[in-house]
């Protein structure tokens, strides 16, 4: 895999990492979507995944 892979590995990193930021966020106070519960433990699983198989690609980018 080239560098426009990784590119790609770490931008939807990113994006998992600050949905999880938001999620948890929206846990605490309630602001970003409306404080459901469920929705949030749900981005927080599917974030945590996306980030577990970004870190996989790119030890095997390496």
């Amino acid at each position: 895999m080239g560098s426009g892979s990784r590119g790609v590995v770490v931008t939807s990193m990113g994006f998992a990492g600050l949905m999880l930021l938001l999620s948890g966020a929206d846990m605490a106070t309630g602001v970003p979507f409306g404080g459901q519960t469920m929705f949030d433990v749900m981005m927080i699983i599917a974030s945590g995944i996306v980030m577990y198989m970004g870190v996989s690609c790119l030890k095997d980018i390496r």
